[in-house]
């Protein structure tokens, strides 16, 4: 049998960090961390493209909780408490530099999520913090005030206090349901979109600044940087969108339609306006080799031929009609979405243990004394832009914080 006194299951952001922070507040305690792949953190590994995405700039409580999805009501006071100002200066006091990005990402100064990866593993040591790899947790059972897990490499634990950082590992959710809590179901979060029209791939890799994307009979719309992709569309306006539409998007199998706008800034009488006075202004002009709005030639040529006009028409020879089209076209194109794709490998998903169930003073079970919860575990998502890592530490600050003042 392994005593001892904190044990974590699942050796991610949440559970490294919230182990890390029960020993610094009493390296007395006998602590370990449980994990069944080969190495853990590996979300932080991959996250923001090997960078790792720690945080975001904003460092209002209130402001910070809405861009979480689901959470955002819940999570307003834990941040008061533990927020991205104090991730930022736990990462610096602890010898990890970071830096913030003009969108308001958090990443490491040395730009590689080794550094991260690194700190904590130095810490693990320094504190004699047990790793057990390749250990699937199979059972959990509390008798006597202790927990006792088996895994299915036969070992058994014990501990006082059990932290559940598992993700969105669907056994140890069952556990929990048999356990009495209850669990929302889980569907994925953070996703780009399938759009079966070969045309407007082979235009993958153009990006617009600033777009407006829309899920057609629904409340869902989101603003901001769109990229054409070789299966569809991809960016920060599409994440965000499938973030706060990840449920209503499962229940429609994925299947869908979407009007973006690529140019909101501009209205669209202004558009016309630029139109007409090319027109004026540039007759002999060929209107597809002449593109408008700052669009590449290759994108400009794609709304041209979706719009009717051919590769020769000058702007002398186009009207009003024709112009219309152009406009519908930059401002009200429909796609026809057919499923989704990872983004980057980096799988986040909505639902998890209801949040009704957890005492978020301390992250801790309800139901179950001295069983406490961080991470994707929750039913906590944000949006992307390294809300997803801060509700993680947040969630393993306060369990480590309750752990220690117990």
């Amino acid at each position: 049998m392994n005593d001892f006194d904190f044990i974590v299951i699942g050796g991610g952001a949440a559970g490294f960090f919230a182990a890390i922070l029960v020993a610094e507040k009493n390296p007395n305690l006998k602590i370990a961390i449980i994990e069944k792949s080969k190495n853990g953190l590996h979300k932080v590994k991959i996250s923001g493209g090997g960078r790792c995405n720690v945080t975001n700039k904003e460092q209002d409580p209130s402001k910070l909780s809405i861009s979480y999805p689901r959470g955002h009501e819940a999570l307003n006071e834990p941040f008061s408490r533990f927020g991205s100002k104090e991730t930022y200066q736990w990462f610096e006091e602890h010898g990890v530099k970071l830096k913030i990005e003009a969108d308001g990402r958090v990443f490491p100064l040395s730009n590689s999520s080794e550094s991260i990866i690194a700190c904590f593993k130095n810490l693990v040591h320094k504190y004699n913090i047990k790793v057990f790899y390749e250990e699937k947790v199979i059972s959990i059972n509390k008798t006597n005030e202790r927990f006792h897990l088996n895994t299915q490499n036969e070992k058994e634990f014990s501990c006082k206090y059990l932290h559940l950082a598992s993700g969105s590992d669907p056994f140890i959710l069952k556990i929990m349901a048999e356990m009495g809590h209850n669990i929302i179901q889980q569907v994925p979060s953070l996703f780009t979109f399938n759009i079966p029209e070969p045309v407007l791939h082979e235009l993958s890799g153009n990006a617009l600044e600033n777009a407006s994307v829309k899920i057609l009979k629904s409340d869902f719309s989101q603003n901001g940087p769109l990229l054409i992709t070789h299966w569809g569309v991809s960016g920060p306006a599409v994440l965000k969108l499938s973030a706060w539409g990840a449920v209503f998007l499962h229940d429609l199998n994925y299947n869908f339609e979407i009007e973006i706008n690529f140019l909101p800034a501009i209205s669209e009488n202004d558009k016309i306006l630029v139109f007409k006075k090319e027109a004026e202004q540039n007759p002999k002009k060929s209107l597809m080799a002449n593109p408008q709005f700052g669009l590449s030639q290759k994108f400009w040529k794609y709304l041209c031929e979706k719009s009717g006009i051919n590769e020769y028409q000058k702007w002398a020879e186009t009207g009003k009609k024709q112009w219309k089209n152009l406009e519908t076209n930059l401002s009200k194109a429909v796609y026809k979405v057919e499923g989704k794709s990872t983004f980057k490998e980096e799988f986040v998903t909505a639902g998890g243990i209801n949040l009704a169930d957890v005492n978020l003073e301390k992250f801790e079970s309800k139901i179950t004394n001295n069983l406490f919860f961080a991470g994707e575990i929750l039913n906590i998502d944000g949006i992307t832009g390294g809300f997803n890592f801060q509700a993680a530490w947040t969630g393993a600050w306060h369990v480590a914080n309750a752990i220690t003042k117990i």
